[in-house]
């Protein structure tokens, strides 16, 4: 027996892989987090299908629901946002499942934090200038570990990408300038990232919670903070090595300088 768990993707269903649409395409049961996945992945699913949704669940109902049908021979397809590898909640559904004799097989997804990059045109590693992209939360009702406290991972001063956090944006931000970052480090603000009502706000540390409060925006946003979110970074010469002719390796022979 085994459940193939399945990452939907940040939200626009053409970005799902060909992999995990396949699967959901052959499904006979397919659980899925209701007030996250965009339904619209659904359509391809065949006549008979059953659908299950999870928001209301606990963890226990979701693991025997789909043990029942698998011990039926039925193809089951468990389906989280994004990709489940970033607070997906899938290790304690699977650490459940092992007990049971079942195995299980992820499928990766698009993760938000990717979406939202594209949607706001930045690429959160720039030459020269960072190097190194944490993926974090604030500390809210989940506790998070000392060490892995925002002031003590923004000390690093790299592109910061802060999940399941829009709620607890003025404790963020005066953790960024516990660690001694500045008010005008840009910041981006992507609100359903890939969703036909997506919103993106460019704004920096010291107006964040200001612009975030005037968009209403207390959830199901992706936070990007740092130096490569600088609007005008276009205009300036930050090159990688990779393509600088006076570069050789492998397959191109550096030019003279």
């Amino acid at each position: 027996m085994k459940l193939y768990i399945v990452g939907a993707g940040p939200g626009d269903p053409e970005l799902i892989t060909v992999k995990g649409l396949k699967l959901i395409e052959e499904a006979d049961a397919v659980f899925y987090a209701d007030s996250l996945v965009n339904e619209e992945l659904f359509k391809q699913a065949k006549p008979g299908a059953e659908m299950v949704k999870t928001s209301s669940l606990h963890l226990e109902e979701i693991v025997d629901m789909i043990a029942k049908r698998l011990r039926e021979g039925k193809k089951v397809v468990r389906v989280h946002t994004g990709d489940p590898a970033v607070y997906g909640a899938i290790m304690e559904q699977m650490a459940l499942l092992n007990e049971k004799g079942i195995e299980t097989e992820i499928v990766p997804g698009v993760s938000s934090v990717f979406a939202a990059a594209a949607a706001v045109g930045v690429e959160l590693t720039v030459p020269e200038l960072t190097q190194t992209v944490i993926l974090t939360r604030v500390e809210g009702r989940t506790p998070v570990p000392e060490l892995e406290r925002l002031r003590e991972l923004a000390s690093h001063h790299c592109t910061i990408a802060l999940f399941l956090s829009a709620s607890l944006i003025r404790k963020a931000v005066s953790e960024f300038y516990e660690a001694g970052w500045s008010g005008d480090t840009p910041v981006a603000v992507v609100y359903r990232a890939s969703w036909p009502d997506e919103k993106i706000i460019r704004t920096t540390l010291s107006r964040l919670e200001e612009d975030m409060k005037k968009e209403g925006i207390r959830k199901q946003a992706m936070i990007l903070a740092g130096r490569a979110l600088d609007e005008q970074i276009l205009e300036k010469d930050y090159r990688s090595k990779l393509y600088d002719k006076a570069f050789a390796h492998q397959y191109r022979q550096g030019a003279r300088k």
